[in-house]
Order: C-alpha cells, then structure tokens, then sequence
C-alpha cells in the first residue's frame, strides 16, 4: 500500500522446489499478471488480531459466528490490498517498469520493481493507481449497499468491505512518503529543483508532519479534551505512526545516500600508493617507500594486485636483512580480484566492491598501474556522510 515498493529492490531467491511455493520470509500465492505474489509470515498477526478482537467488539450480535465473519473480512481486506498493489503494478508496465514481485504483509503490502527509469510524472500516475483502483472498488460497492437489501451478514461484509476501501484510498493519498500521496509531494519538488532526491527528502519530511498529524487529532487532542482512549485504538495507532515515521526515515536516508552516489569515485577516495613486484626484497619495498608513510602495493609477475605491505612488520626487520628478505614476508593479503579501476564510481562501485572479499581494495589506472589503495571505511563514510573512524 505505501509507495516504498517503488524503489528497486532485488530478491536473492532462485527457483528451487522450495522457493516455488516459499519466498523469503513469506508464501508464493502464484502470479497475477505475469507477477508473483507473495503472502508474507506477518499478515497472519494482522488478520490473527482482526479475528480476535475485532469479531466480538464489531458484531456482538453475532456470538461466535463472529470470528468466522471477522476471518472473512481480514481476506475481502487482503484482497483490498492485493488490487492496490496489482494497480501499482499494472500501471508500472505501461511505462516498461518491469514488476518483480508483490507482497502482501502486516501493514497491507508493496510491490517491488526492477531497475527502471523514473520520471516526476510518471511516478506519480504509478503511486496514485493503488489509491485509485481502492477508491473504485468503494465506489462499485456503494450502489450495492445502498440499494440492494442483502441478508445481515453480507450485508456487514460488503459495508465493512466498502469503507475499508474508501478508508485506504483515502489514507494513502497523504501527502507524505511512505504513502503514495508522498510521491506527488516528491515530484512536484523534483520537478522544480530537477534533483530527485530533493524531492523525495521534502516528501520524507512531510512524511514526517503526517504522522505528527495522526498522533495529535488521533490521540493527544482527544486526550487533552478528557476524552477516555481506547487502548486497542490507540496500539494500532501508535504502531502504524512508528511504521510511517520509519519509513519517512528511512526515504530521507536513502535520498542522502543517492545524493552521494556522485563523489563516491574509487580514485578519490583511495589513499596513494605504489605497487612493486611480489618478488621484490624489503629492501626494495622501503626504497619505494614502503615504512615512510607510502602504501606499497605487492603485485604479481602479470602486475595483478596481491597483497599490502605492513609497515609495522618492516620496522621489524633488521636493516642487515631487508636485502636478503622477500617482500612477501611483510605484507598481507587481498582478497581475490581486491582491486577496481580508479574511475570505477557510484552504484556500480558499490555493489561491485559488495561482492568483494576483505575491506581494502588496490585501485589501478588505466594502464593497470597501482595508484591507490580503497578502504571499506572510506566507501562507507562516504555513503552514510560521516567521518571514517
């Protein structure tokens, strides 16, 4: 329901007999539309808590049939959900956004795409067809309940599933991220600035004043007027704050992390250094500077990075024995193919260095000569805008 799914995300599941019927962390429903569905783990405390306490308090009239109608809302609510994100979905791909799943959880679903190309306009029209498609289905039913006289039970059902639309139409177009609505706060701001990331930081910060709101008028000015608050009304509410606040958080995060992208560059961020042959002696190693505040970089015969020299381990040697001594004996190893072109940049430097061994990595220039050597450190300070420790 909320336009987190927006962004891509990737699932590490192949297609084993087990991840047929199972994703991660939830179950394969099938696809719809070519898009697979997934259930996941905790929408059964969702519907377990729509069962439990909704059943007796809702439809006290009902005895025990109750819960059996309480149980048959929580799935008409799921497949509320599962339009929405279908919308979403559907939408996507008339743009050539491929779909790469849909799941439905505790705090009603996302759907996850594929790399794609996005645009203010574009990701606008997406966002608000869940909404959309909510809103149509409130409003297919309203005839029904108005005019048809259903038995009590549908008729509680179809009520019941008709506000619930309108409720989560409505909800959704807030104007503040997670929630679809964000999104449009987030164009618009992108549009003007032409920085999307501008964009989505304003739309998390409305994000922001939106949960404020629902805490205020839900819970403090009721209070404040001496109004008792019911405890199950304002759990939920509490819970659903926490889950958009960490979502505006986490959008306003992930936004300074794209703005970075840009100065994240392997020949920036590596501190200097020069490489010398595995097969040279200490001696050699110290004569390139190696113990003098340089980097000093072992390569292989085919000029390969291999390993680092530790100064501390020079300073160890006796000066009688650096000639006589391979330089292999002071250094340590880098991980397997540790090394990536100096204009190696952004995303791409990123998950390459992710799939990486080790936390140092030797940067060559276009030559294939030693001119660095990268940190982990300096990689993810630079992602998250702290100093390196």
């Amino acid at each position: 329901m909320t336009s987190g799914g927006q962004s891509p995300q990737h699932d590490g599941g192949g297609h084993s007999h087990a991840s047929e019927s199972r994703g991660r962390g939830g179950i394969r429903l099938g696809r719809i539309a070519g898009v697979p569905v997934f259930l996941a783990y905790s929408w059964f405390l969702i519907a377990g808590f729509t069962v439990v306490v909704g059943g007796p308090r809702l439809l006290p009239q009902l005895g025990n049939a109750a819960y059996l109608v309480a149980l048959a809302y929580a799935f008409l609510l799921l497949l509320s959900v599962l339009v929405h994100e279908l919308a979403h979905a559907l939408s996507a791909r008339a743009f050539g956004w491929p779909s790469q799943k849909i799941v439905l959880n505790l705090w009603g679903g996302h759907t996850q795409f594929e790399a794609f190309t996005a645009s203010p306009g574009r990701s606008v029209v997406v966002a608000l067809a869940g909404p959309a498609a909510n809103l149509i289905l409130a409003g297919g039913a309203w005839p029904l309940v108005t005019s048809v006289g259903l038995p009590e039970v549908p008729g509680i059902l179809l009520n019941t599933f008709m506000w619930a639309n309108f409720l989560i139409g409505l909800f959704n177009v807030l104007p503040g991220l997670p929630l679809d609505g964000g999104r449009l706060v987030e164009s618009v701001v992108w549009k003007v600035s032409g920085s999307q990331e501008k964009g989505t930081i304003a739309a998390g910060w409305a994000g922001r004043i939106v949960v404020a709101g629902i805490v205020f008028f839900g819970l403090v000015l009721p209070w404040l007027q001496g109004e008792s608050l019911d405890i199950s009304f304002t759990l939920v509410t509490l819970l659903v704050a926490a889950f958009l606040w960490q979502g505006a958080s986490a959008s306003i995060r992930n936004a300074g992390f794209r703005s970075r992208l840009p100065s994240i560059v392997a020949g920036r961020l590596a501190v200097p250094a020069v490489g010398v042959p595995n097969f040279a002696s200490v001696d050699e190693a110290v004569q390139a500077g190696a113990g003098q505040g340089v980097v000093v970089v072992l390569c292989a015969p085919d000029g390969k990075p291999q390993g680092v020299v530790d100064p501390a381990a020079i300073a160890r040697v006796p000066d009688e024995a650096r000639g006589s001594t391979p330089v292999t004996a002071v250094g340590y190893a880098l991980a397997p193919g540790a090394y990536v072109p100096e204009s190696a940049a952004g995303q791409e430097l990123v998950q390459y260095l992710a799939q990486l061994q080790g936390t140092e990595y030797a940067v060559i220039d276009a030559g294939g000569r030693v001119v660095g050597l990268l940190s982990q450190r300096a990689v993810v300070s630079a992602i998250s805008g702290r100093p390196a420790r």
